[in-house]
């Protein structure tokens, strides 16, 4: 069950969450002169984007100004701040990352062998990758058509690229070829099922940020995408058998006909009536 929360007013906090992926949490503020903080810190992980203006950035004893296209970042119990500069107007988006899940990415990647939580030193950078990458996340985890898998996988994919690019040294892939050719064929045998990451992890006995990296290389596809090509063949066979487009698009796992219609299209630059015929 997914709980948008917003004032009436456009300019107001907006805060995503979704009882299905627990461990994180968006947030995004249009007008940053309406929010002004004191000093502060939280027990997760922090990320986020500014996305237009410049603002104030507190961080520990040091203060910056950032702007748009900067990338900041506050491990758990940081103590910051981040407000506006002469009532400038100014916009960003932010991720809250519960620690124990990121710590346990972090092990998945080789970087946290105790367990323990591995904090970055970088407080703020320009990195147009990250900057985009967050930017996507946030759309993917907002957007109402995107199934849970799409947006947990884009979770894992992003914070995969935040952990690599900013504590490099990542260690090769190891796991042979056969797990992930089960991960495949799973895929493959439940695609009209609503599937969750984890499900696809277990029967590939594979961790989720090993399957999301090497099943791309792989496949040249995320698990996620894989799966919606799927479904997207498995709805050819239908229709080219004279069902129903509502029908299949429900048969074949998606979320409803408009999600359906704008998949097919993408994938074979037809709707699914101009190819039903």
């Amino acid at each position: 069950m997914k709980h948008p929360v917003a004032k009436n007013a456009d300019q107001a906090p907006r805060f995503w969450r979704d009882d299905a992926l627990p461990f994180i949490e968006a947030r995004s503020i249009a007008d940053g002169r309406e929010v002004c903080y004191t000093r502060h810190s939280h027990e997760h992980f922090s990320i986020g984007a500014i996305t237009a203006g410049r603002s104030t950035y507190v961080h520990e004893q040091s203060e910056f100004e950032v702007s748009a296209g900067t990338v900041v970042l506050m491990n758990p119990g940081d103590v910051h701040a981040c407000n506006p500069i002469d009532d400038q107007p100014w916009s960003y988006l932010m991720l809250y990352v519960d620690t124990a899940w990121f710590t346990d990415l972090q092990h998945q990647l080789g970087f946290s062998h105790d367990l323990a939580f591995r904090r970055f030193a970088i407080t703020h950078l320009r990195d147009i990758r990250l900057f985009d990458g967050l930017k996507g996340l946030y759309d993917v985890l907002v957007d109402p058509q995107q199934d849970v898998l799409g947006k947990h996988s884009a979770t894992v994919e992003f914070f995969t690229e935040v952990q690599q690019r900013l504590n490099p040294g990542d260690p090769p892939l190891r796991e042979p070829n056969f797990k992930l050719e089960r991960a495949a064929d799973y895929i493959r045998d439940h695609c009209t099922q609503m599937l969750k990451l984890e499900d696809i992890c277990e029967a590939a006995q594979l961790s989720p940020s090993y399957l999301i990296r090497a099943f791309k290389l792989r496949y040249g596809m995320t698990p996620h995408a894989f799966l919606v090509n799927r479904r997207i063949q498995f709805a050819q066979d239908q229709l080219r058998n004279g069902k129903l487009i509502a029908d299949v698009a429900l048969e074949a796992g998606f979320a409803d006909q408009a999600h359906f219609q704008r998949a097919f299209k993408q994938h074979l630059a037809a709707t699914p009536g101009q190819y039903r015929g």
